[in-house]
């Protein structure tokens, strides 16, 4: 679901991106994501740590244990998730489970999905649902076009490929 975005979410995701870069650099898949609270505040960032075996290491989901821990109800769904991807089933999940606010994203889960499969790539382990499939409540804006071709080299460059 394409949104307008404002000068504001392009900065937030390119630091997403910027994350992503981080973790493709220390061997992991490229993800990467932040909390801003109502304030415009970074409250939490992470990226992919899903290297050491553990799948479930994403972003969106740490950054959703971050926040049931830290913040309040009232300050989750004031609170926008940045990420360099679409939330995957798990994390759109934890993300509503939490009651975060809006999610704002680089690239789309139908992207990767294409990228992957345009690569000859197997379709990864769970299904690539969009983000309100799973959450029908939580408010999306994405992709963002013009990170678009970057977000597809840093994973061509995890798969091995040239584009």
């Amino acid at each position: 679901m394409t949104a307008q975005l404002t000068d504001t979410d392009r900065a937030h995701l390119r630091r997403c991106v910027d994350l992503a870069r981080e973790a493709l650099d220390d061997g992991d898949e490229p993800f990467g994501s932040l909390l801003v609270d109502a304030t415009g505040a970074v409250r939490f960032e992470d990226r992919n740590r899903v290297k050491g075996g553990d799948q479930t290491r994403h972003p969106e989901l740490e950054i959703a244990r971050w926040a049931a821990a830290h913040l309040s109800p009232e300050e989750r769904a004031a609170a926008v998730v940045y990420t360099s991807g679409e939330h995957c089933p798990m994390c759109s999940a934890a993300h509503a489970w939490v009651g975060l606010g809006r999610i704002v994203y680089a690239a789309s889960s139908e992207q990767l999905t294409a990228w992957r499969r345009e690569w000859g790539l197997a379709p990864g382990p769970v299904a690539a649902l969009p983000i309100q499939a799973v959450a029908p409540g939580v408010p999306v804006a994405g992709p963002e076009a013009s990170l678009s071709d970057e977000i597809r080299a840093l994973h061509a460059r995890l798969a091995g490929v040239t584009t």
